[in-house]
């Protein structure tokens, strides 16, 4: 590990991490992490399953009322995502080590009691969102295999564990610069499938759907917009990739951010102009729940939208599997390993990280779909609103007293941070009062 002194505008020195450091036998070759890379990572964490599923749950809001909250998510997820990068920035600085994952931040700063819940939330979540990817993916994966090569629709097992198998093997096997440059590929799928598609969904948009408002339906579609935006577990991951660099890890955190905003955005706009909410009372079981994609996939725009949307489906689904995956390998290595693990340590961290959700997903593919909406209301409030504001705040007044140096990476000092943990406090008691009001 390398340290070196960076002058700041204010003439105040800050510590930055070089720990991107390799020996060839001769001389130590510096090797950072770019921004495009650590861009892409934040990107393709968003731009999950939570896009496919976001029509379902803006659909009786209309355009208008979920485009405005998905635009009010995005800022608190941004805030959050930079107060995560603040504390991780500045306890690999204090501390000394070139890299820390999220619940060893959380440790450092709020306690073993703090670790707890933030990791009870961490580990629920992540593997709830995994179970769900791994089977999501496997489903399209096993279509897509059977339709090529001419076979019977395979069980739902087979392509959940050639899903795990594939994508899994592969970070397992693959050097982290590979895997970079692996995601970045797959991204640009996603970005070229998703134009086609916003190219061939958008001729079907009835100008009569843009009007349609309904507010009061808003407030149960911004937890599955907050799971849909969530990407602070691999911040910590950003941070070093980035050595410590400020302004790198701002510029990643942002544009990493937006990219998911505007395809989103874009993609709500498509569908909910295309489908009527009138459609709601129409569905076969009774209940509110529509899957705006069957138009897509059985509508009158032909085989090749049909085609696209497997595409962006599964590359969607695997660029967020990725990130997901690296955030929980961080987890785990702050539970049950130290710093000087070796390598043999990496076929029990991603024995743990991939057969419990694929065990699960084959199963009973469905046994965390209806817990979603409850574990991402109260595991994002925890993780992305709760938490960082709590350990910014304790982590600046510890560095007020101290006289140390701070690096904040948010304005608007203790305001912005009550304000995220109130709005996180509304969030959770709307969704406590819903559930006694089901009993």
């Amino acid at each position: 590990m390398v340290l070196i002194k960076t002058v700041l505008q204010d003439s105040e020195q800050v510590t930055r991490l070089f720990s991107h450091l390799e020996f060839d036998g001769k001389k130590l070759n510096h090797q950072p992490g770019s921004i495009l890379g650590s861009t892409a990572l934040i990107a393709g964490t968003t731009v999950g399953a939570g896009i496919l599923a976001l029509p379902a749950v803006t659909l009786p809001s209309g355009i208008v009322p979920s485009t405005s909250g998905l635009i009010a998510v995005w800022l608190y997820a941004l805030v959050s995502g930079l107060l995560v990068a603040e504390v991780t920035l500045n306890t690999m600085r204090t501390e000394g080590h070139p890299s820390i994952g999220f619940l060893g931040v959380v440790e450092k700063i709020l306690g073993k009691l703090g670790a707890r819940i933030a990791g009870g939330a961490y580990l629920f979540m992540h593997y709830a969102l995994l179970v769900a990817y791994i089977t999501q993916g496997g489903e399209i994966l096993g279509a897509a295999a059977a339709k090529v090569w001419g076979m019977q629709i395979l069980p739902t097992w087979v392509g959940t564990m050639a899903f795990t198998l594939l994508f899994g093997g592969i970070m397992y096997l693959g050097r982290e610069k590979f895997i970079e440059k692996l995601n970045n590929a797959f991204v640009g799928i996603v970005i070229v499938s998703f134009l086609g598609l916003l190219f061939l969904g958008g001729r079907h948009i009835q100008s009569t759907q843009l009007l349609f408002q309904n507010w009061s339906a808003l407030g149960s579609a911004i937890s599955v917009m907050s799971v849909a935006l969530f990407f602070q577990n691999v911040v910590p991951l950003i941070v070093k990739q980035l050595e410590g660099d400020a302004r790198k890890i701002r510029q990643s955190i942002f544009i990493g951010s937006v990219i998911p905003l505007i395809m989103f955005l874009a993609w709500n706009a498509v569908i909910l102009g295309s489908v009527s909410p009138d459609m709601l009372h129409n569905t076969s079981d009774g209940t509110s729940v529509f899957d705006p994609l069957q138009i897509l996939r059985g509508g009158s725009a032909g085989q090749w939208l049909g085609v696209l949307v497997s595409i962006f489906s599964e590359f969607a689904i695997v660029t967020s599997f990725i990130g997901f995956v690296y955030g929980l390998l961080d987890l785990l290595k702050d539970i049950f390993f130290n710093a000087q693990s070796k390598l043999s340590s990496r076929l029990p961290l991603y024995s743990l990280v991939l057969l419990p959700p694929m065990t699960l997903g084959t199963l009973n593919p469905s046994i965390f779909f209806t817990a979603l909406d409850y574990t991402g209301t109260f595991s994002i409030s925890v993780l992305g609103g709760i938490i960082p504001a709590l350990m910014s705040w304790k982590q600046r007044q510890e560095q007020e007293n101290s006289n140390s140096i701070n690096q904040p990476l948010v304005p608007g000092g203790k305001v912005t941070l009550i304000v995220m943990v109130g709005v996180a406090l509304a969030m959770i008691g709307r969704q406590v009062l819903s559930i006694y009001n089901l009993i």
